[in-house]
Formats: structure tokens, sequence, C-alpha cells
């Protein structure tokens, strides 16, 4: 009887391995059919105008989205904000006691059309990069063919309405096979993301019951620039200050009032020199209390593949700010970062006047350990202490005649950071799905430098948070000429796919 068992179990391995080869097999097949399958759905959802700053379009982007994924199942709730409403999508699973919060997000970055090399960057086309290194129309493709290394522009292909085609794909796929997850799925769809969801945070609060889940999945982001599989286990926050110095009420003439009436662009450019050092480190004293980075920590930051040569040849920097001792030490603290400025008049409207304001936008990502109201009150005594008298308004005629130096102060705290154990539920839940669906090792990364808004769902509904990424790193995204590569499309599909099908 022990021998008959013995070769019973023998019999059985070549068939559990040949299953297991099959279920990759089953993911490619699957991802290479929905990847031209829902390649018409992503040119029409692309093809939707979803600048935040136009609530019409954004309301277009809404119904769009309604109608998607009723069409599939889903019930779908609007959530009222004062401006645009996010929309709940639910779908129970089979025999489920988990439901897994999904967040998208719909709306894309303001678009300057003069600086897309297409008609329209809500006119999606494919390209393909010549041997000059630029990249031209393709006006005819053919998805049958060797795809993978085109790429389709448009504003949001990658941040992130791909995601969503890549969701909405996935969904299909395993429709078509009368797959059924066994777990309940909650998608969360936010149309302000790109303006900070300045109405998220309240909106989570209020409807903490609707919200209700286990854990979260966030489908937003760039794969490491390897273009490996990738678990994100947080992400900073963001806090955002206009810092604003005045010189004269209106602009003067230059040759009159040079030497004579003091220029607000100096006084601006010497306080926001004062704030760091030759380093790039923040001199504001206290900036980086309570971070620390151990030994066990720099294992983890250690096990991500960066190349450093790499990414200074990239950006194309001779050196770093010192900050960090490497890219992955260095996103670990809270930056402090000069987004842009303006005084007067450049290019061909320049003109030899004394500017009568400067001002600078800044952005300050934030960190868990980090309290980010000290932070921003630090800077804020930081101007002080230079000498300025800080306001939250313009200053007023007396105030101007009274005082040498006047800058006006505010600030907006989007969210804060998150960060969840790579051993947590989720994440280990996540890494079995990726393992099964790539021969590639998973980069699993502590936190990503950039924001977005999870936060007040950790922190309100208790749940720990994972971003899977699935955008090639060359995307563009905020920039014109956005676009994504139709390799990464069709392995975000399979991606999704190998979630869905993960037993929970």
């Amino acid at each position: 009887m022990k021998s008959f068992l013995v070769h019973f179990i023998i019999l059985l391995l070549p068939v559990a391995i040949l299953g297991q080869r099959y279920d990759q097999e089953k993911l490619d097949e699957l991802a290479e059919k929905y990847t031209k399958q829902s390649f018409p759905e992503l040119i029409d959802l692309l093809s939707v105008p979803n600048d935040a700053n136009f609530p019409d379009d954004l309301e277009k982007n809404v119904q769009w989205c309604e109608k998607a994924f009723k069409s599939r199942d889903f019930k779908t709730t609007r959530i009222a904000t004062a401006v645009a409403p996010l929309l709940l999508a639910e779908r129970k699973g089979k025999k489920a006691d988990k439901t897994v919060l999904i967040y998208l997000q719909i709306d894309g970055q303001p678009v300057d059309t003069t600086r897309w090399f297409q008609k329209s960057p809500y006119a999606p086309v494919i390209k393909q990069k010549e041997a000059s290194g630029k990249w031209k129309i393709i006006e005819k493709y053919d998805l049958n063919a060797n795809y993978e290394d085109l790429r389709i522009f448009a504003r949001s292909t990658s941040d992130a309405k791909g995601p969503v085609a890549m969701f909405l794909g996935a969904l299909d796929a395993i429709a078509e096979r009368n797959f059924q997850p066994n777990y309940n799925i909650k998608v969360i769809m936010d149309f302000e993301e790109e303006l900070g969801s300045p109405r998220l945070p309240q909106a989570v609060i209020d409807n903490r019951e609707l919200l209700k889940s286990d854990m979260m999945i966030i489908f937003d982001g760039p794969l490491h620039i390897t273009n490996r599989p990738t678990l994100v286990f947080g992400a900073r926050g963001i806090a955002t200050i206009t810092l604003t110095t005045y010189g004269p009420i209106v602009p003067q003439h230059s040759g009159h009032y040079g030497n004579y009436a003091p220029n607000p662009a100096f006084g601006l450019s010497k306080l926001l020199a004062s704030m760091k050092d030759d380093e790039g480190r923040v001199t504001i004293p206290g900036y980086y209390d309570g971070i620390s980075i151990d030994e066990d920590t720099r294992e983890i930051l250690r096990q991500v593949p960066d190349d450093e040569d790499f990414i200074r040849n990239k950006l194309q920097i001779a050196d770093i700010d010192r900050v960090g001792n490497n890219y992955q030490e260095a996103i670990q603290y809270p930056s402090l970062n000069i987004r842009g400025m303006q005084s007067g008049w450049i290019n061909e409207k320049a003109r030899t006047i004394v500017p009568s304001w400067a001002r600078a936008e800044i952005d300050v990502r934030l960190v868990l350990e980090s309290d980010p109201h000290r932070l921003i009150e630090l800077i804020r005594t930081h101007v002080e202490n230079q000498g300025y008298l800080v306001l939250d308004r313009e200053p007023k005629k007396e105030e101007r005649l009274s005082n040498k130096r006047i800058a006006t102060f505010t600030h907006e705290l989007s969210y804060q950071s998150f960060r969840t154990e790579m051993n947590s539920e989720v994440g280990i839940w996540l890494e079995r799905a990726l393992d099964r669906a790539f021969d590639y090792d998973i980069i699993k990364i502590r936190m990503g430098g950039g924001s977005i808004p999870i936060s007040p769902f950790v922190n309100t509904l208790g749940i720990p948070a994972v971003i899977v990424p699935t955008v090639n790193m060359d995307n563009n995204q905020h920039s014109p000429n956005e676009n994504l590569r139709l390799g990464n499309y069709r392995d975000g599909i399979k991606t999704m796919i190998a979630i869905l099908t993960e037993k929970l």
C-alpha cells in the first residue's frame, strides 16, 4: 500500500507542474486576447477630456465609468461632494467573506496643446520610435503583429486611465472563463486627484460604512525603472505652500528706480536659498527629526535593483542631493521643493522693470514619521526669522510703509503619507499573484516618492494598502506627450487577471 501511494504521488507531480505551467500560459493567452479586445475601449476613454478644472468634462467621465461598470454587473453609487462626485462600483464575490477596495484615478493634468506633437492630447495616436529617437505617428497599426514597443500617446494614458482600461479588460477576461473572485470587489473612482483630492478625506469619513473593506489595492504609478513586476508598499503625502515677497506697489522702470526700489525677486531668491545647503539638505532646524533608517530598513532598500549611474545619466545630472545616500534612501525623508517661480516677465515679453512681487510655489512631500503641520510651521517660522512680516494675505499700505520685508505665506495640506508592512496579508497575497503570472523576481519598494490620496482610506477605514503599478517609467506623466507602452498595457491586464484569479 505504501509503495502504491508513493507511485501515485510521483504520477501526480507532473500533473501539478503542468497545471501551474498551463495557468501561466492561460494568463498570457487571456492577456494577449484582451489587449486587442479592450483597445477600442481604451481609445474611447482617452478621448474624453478630463482636466479636473472643468467640471462639465468630469461629468462626462463619471457617466462613462458608470456605463462601463454597470455593463459588467457592478452596482454604482455616486458619493456626492461639492464639485465632482466620487464613484463607487460594487460587485459581490462567490462565497466571499472579505472585501477588496480598488482605487482608480480618472482625471488628468491640464494640457498645453502647443507642446503636444499630435492633433490633440484627447485624440489618441499610436507612435513608433525611429532610429533618430523621434516618435512617428503610425496611421495603420496591427495588434496581431509585434506591437509591444509601440506606444499610445494621449493625456492620462499612464496617469491613470490606462490602468482603468486594463482593469476592465481583466474583468472581461475572467468573465469569459466564468471565473468569479472569492472576495467582494469595491472600486472607488477619484475625479479630482490631480487637484489634490481636496474633498476626498471628508467623503471617506462621511461614507465609512459604504466603503468598509479589508484591504486596498491602488492601480496607479509606474513600474520600477527595470520594467519588472513591482509592488509599492507606501507613498509620501503632499502639502503645498505659496510664498510671495513684495517690492513697489506696481512694477517700476528699472532705469528710474533700479538701485532704489528693492527688487522682490532678489529677496525671494535669498529667502529660498537660505532653506537649503549646498548638498541639497534642508537647513531649517528639526526638519528631519523623527526619521532614521536602521539596518533592517537599509536591507529592504538595498533589495531594490536601482542603477544610480543609469538614473543620473537619464536625468543628465552630475551629482545628487545628499539627503540620502542613494535614490531609495532619499525618498524616505520629507522633501522641500520649489515647483515654480514667477516675477515680472521673461522671454519675448521681458521688459526693463523692477517687479512689484515675486512668488514661489513650493511642495513638501511628507513621510509617515513627520507631522505635516509641524513642518509647515517650521518653514513659516524660518521665513519670520529671516526678518519678514509673514501674512496670510496681501499687505496693506500701512504695512508696506512700516515693514522692510513682507511675505504672504499660505498653505494647503492635501494628504499624509501611508506605509504598509510587506509581510501583511495583502502584501503576501499580491506577491503570490504576481509570482504566478511572471517569471521575473518581484520588486518590492518600501515607499514610493510620489503622492496619491490613499491615507484617508488607510486611516479612516483602518485597512492596509498596496500600490500595484503597471505603466512604463518613461511615460511623460504630467507632461506633454504622455504615453503608454503597449507591452505594459498587455502586462497590466495580465497582472490584474492574476490578482482577480488569486484566492484570498
